[in-house]
């Protein structure tokens, strides 16, 4: 879907566009968290805390994140080391397919390229690598103009933008990709801060269980906000 298609509820005049990513990107870099992968466009390490991020708290993978790259500082490590190892490395932060995958990923790229590629489609391609994550690490790595949409992202965009979109349904998910889209900044390297900041949001601020809409740098522009009480918002 491209953003054109977008229903004519969902659509994103280019004034909002820009005044949203603006005031996003302006309260990200006041009150963004300082966490370790944002200090790195290292392919790898971005890769390992996506996936480690995957229905894991953040402060769970805080403690993990370190400890897993001293013992696989490479995908190449990852790819020599037996898959039983990796899952051990791996242990405490549940969901055990994701380094299932991970193995089969460091597996089939070193005996190829031996790098991850830059291009979503193309990273899509590998093992346990979906549309989220390949975005992720096209955007937060390579700094390539990727849309994103995880769990967080997805909240902030349909509060924002699309109040009447359901999430669950496959129209909806395809509507909210769109939004992503039409609202990135033309360029990579602020793309980085935008999808950064748009998952801070969600992560902060436009929680699941309340809309701190007092505090929102967006608050003026959401749809959502301007029908309802903060603590009544959905």
């Amino acid at each position: 879907m491209t953003p054109a298609r977008l229903p004519r509820s969902a659509r994103v005049p280019d004034d909002m566009r820009r005044d949203f990513g603006r005031r996003l990107r302006t309260w990200f870099r006041a009150h963004g968290r300082d966490l370790p992968w944002r200090r790195t466009r290292d392919p790898y390490r971005v890769l390992i805390s996506e996936l480690m991020l995957q229905q894991t708290q953040v402060a769970r993978v805080l403690e993990r994140y370190g400890g897993f790259l001293r013992e696989f500082p490479t995908l190449d490590a990852v790819a020599r080391s037996r898959r039983s190892r990796v899952m051990e490395a791996w242990s405490g932060l549940g969901y055990y397919a994701r380094a299932r995958n991970l193995h089969a990923l460091a597996r089939t790229v070193t005996r190829g390229t031996g790098a991850l590629p830059s291009d979503p489609t193309e990273l899509r391609r590998l093992p346990g690598i979906g549309a989220y994550t390949a975005g992720a690490v096209a955007s937060f790595a390579y700094e390539r103009r990727a849309p994103l949409v995880d769990t967080n992202v997805a909240r902030v965009l349909r509060r924002v933008f699309a109040p009447r979109v359901d999430p669950r349904t496959t129209r909806g998910q395809r509507t909210l990709w769109a939004i992503a889209e039409a609202v990135l900044p033309r360029t990579g390297r602020a793309t980085w801060t935008h999808n950064q900041a748009i998952m801070e949001l969600g992560a902060l601020v436009c929680t699941a269980r309340v809309a701190r809409c007092t505090v929102c740098p967006v608050r003026t522009l959401c749809r959502s906000a301007r029908h309802a009480p903060s603590d009544r918002i959905t």
